[in-house]
């Protein structure tokens, strides 16, 4: 049974869509983005919906425990390993993989956290339902699951009181680099993707149209398609 949909306490948000950005590219935009929409330079809240280039990333519980690889297998493989500041532990990104980063002013939309973060699993197994898969949520392990396999992952941070960071959805990205970790720091997982659960090629830009949909009825936003263009000169 899904969840009723979040009141937000604005009609409109930026959405915008970005081609393949450079991990380190899309955080700075992030902290930009965050610290014009705290000054109230920006007045709405904005959604950035991206693919990164292969890239570990490690939150504030660290993670590099957690790769099983050496330093050497890493640069021979071309996968750059950035610490940030989201919660969690160590996690891939790559390519056929959709990741979301909504500017969520939640003071001013009165969420809370905890609503916040089952909004954005809401919106992954929504995502997930329209190809028929039933994934679910876990409130020890957040995230998106099918039984003990984990088809997306999130972590967010917040600053004074705007969330930035996000998730990632398993659309069709290798799945190999996830074998090299312990994802998210949970051992004895296998990390599944649509594709490899429908056995079937699906195409991202069809689940970004549908991610979209199913996070607007979540979270009762009407999207504003902008360009990153006009966010940057602020």
């Amino acid at each position: 049974m899904h969840r009723h949909a979040i009141k937000a306490y604005q009609p409109a948000c930026l959405w915008v869509d970005l081609p393949i950005t450079p991990y380190r590219q899309a955080l700075a935009l992030q902290q930009k983005l965050v610290a014009a929409r705290v000054s109230g330079q920006l007045t709405k809240d904005v959604v950035l919906v991206l693919e990164h280039p292969p890239v570990f990333t490690l939150g504030r519980r660290g993670g590099s425990e957690n790769l099983m690889i050496s330093d050497a297998q890493l640069h021979q493989a071309g996968i750059e390993m950035v610490q940030c500041e989201r919660g969690g532990n160590i996690t891939y990104h790559g390519p056929g993989q959709l990741v979301v980063y909504p500017i969520i002013n939640l003071r001013a939309a009165n969420l809370s956290v905890h609503r916040y973060v089952d909004g954005l699993e809401e919106v992954m197994i929504r995502t997930a339902a329209h190809w028929g898969i039933q994934a679910h949520g876990n409130p020890e392990n957040r995230g998106v699951w099918l039984g003990l396999n984990k088809l997306g992952s999130l972590g967010i941070c917040i600053r004074h009181g705007v969330c930035f960071h996000g998730l990632a959805l398993n659309v069709q990205p290798d799945l190999k680099p996830f074998t090299w970790i312990n994802p998210c720091g949970l051992r004895d997982i296998d990390i599944v993707s649509m594709e490899s659960v429908l056995c079937h090629k699906i195409l991202m830009a069809d689940v970004r149209r549908v991610f979209k949909s199913r996070f607007t009825e979540t979270f009762d936003v009407q999207p504003v398609a902008a360009a990153v263009e006009e966010l940057t000169g602020l």
